[in-house]
């Protein structure tokens, strides 16, 4: 069984993208989008973004809908990343670039900056913080790099690294999502 998402902004505006039904698997919801890529308004054009756990690919295809150079979306699951390969063609988004892999093996791998992350991790299963730690010490990340974080709505992320400031933060429904800004490199 397949589902439909629409993409809220930008050069596809209004189309849909499928995807397919899988444990864990849940699209950020369409208001928790719309917040989002009104909070990174002026961070996407141009913008390298990283798309870790990419699920439906909401994320990464609304980043390029809205004039992202590059979208890496990772993706563990092999059905899932065939769909998100089926809607780059559909769409044209030749600046969108899938990987199945596991997002730490994925991460152990040789880094590549980028300006704007987007992390959503299956509920459940601690990935967050690790991942967060993970981007930041493998150097993923540009100087001033933003990176969005979508958490289970009780979870507490401590720990983050020392250099990340939190920008936003919201909770809709069970979803809990914030918005951190890389502020420098920790000295050693």
């Amino acid at each position: 069984m397949k589902n439909k998402i629409r993409i809220i902004g930008g050069e596809w505006r209004s189309r849909q993208i499928t995807f397919i039904d899988a444990p864990g698997l849940r699209p950020t919801p369409g208001r928790v989008r719309e917040t989002l890529f009104n909070w990174l308004h002026y961070d996407i054009p141009g913008s390298r973004c990283l798309d870790l756990f990419a699920g439906s690919g909401a994320l990464g295809f609304e980043a390029a809908s809205r004039g992202a150079s590059l979208v890496v979306q990772v993706e563990h699951n092999q059905e899932a990343c065939r769909q998100l390969h089926e809607n780059c063609v559909h769409l044209g988004a030749n600046q969108i670039k899938v990987i199945n892999s596991d997002v730490f093996r994925f991460l152990a791998g040789n880094s590549e900056p980028f300006s704007v992350v987007f992390l959503d991790p299956p509920f459940s299963k601690n990935l967050a913080l690790q991942t967060c730690q993970w981007l930041e010490d493998k150097n993923w990340l540009t100087k001033t790099a933003k990176i969005y974080v979508e958490t289970e709505a009780d979870l507490v992320l401590n720990g983050l690294p020392d250099n990340w400031r939190q920008l936003k933060q919201k909770k809709a429904g069970e979803v809990g999502y914030q918005l951190f800004e890389r502020t420098s490199v920790l000295s050693i």
